[in-house]
């Protein structure tokens, strides 16, 4: 199973912590991956991040200002992750 957790303050998405192995699992990665990717090349908020494939972990924190962009590019890769969530259902 796939944790997923979303950090928001003041309505805002400033990071996210999603740990887990399966099938679903390269999904969420690949919607997490391209999140963090497209925030770097089109953004210039700063951010950190961490990832250890043993645990198939994506740690991401932003770490200044959060721009428009940044909120709504997090925004679609939750919108992403909840609809693999209704598809697969609790299951996974």
């Amino acid at each position: 199973m796939i944790q997923v957790i979303v950090k928001k303050q003041n309505g805002n998405i400033t990071g996210f912590h999603m740990e887990g192995h399966d099938i679903v699992c390269a999904s969420i990665s690949v919607l997490a991956i391209n999140c963090v990717n497209s925030i770097e090349e089109f953004t210039e908020d700063s951010f950190s991040e961490g990832m250890d494939e043993e645990r198939g972990m994506i740690s991401f924190d932003l770490t200044g200002e959060i721009s428009e962009k940044t909120q709504l590019l997090l925004q679609s890769m939750l919108l992403g992750i909840e609809h693999i969530a209704e598809e697969y259902g609790k299951k996974y």
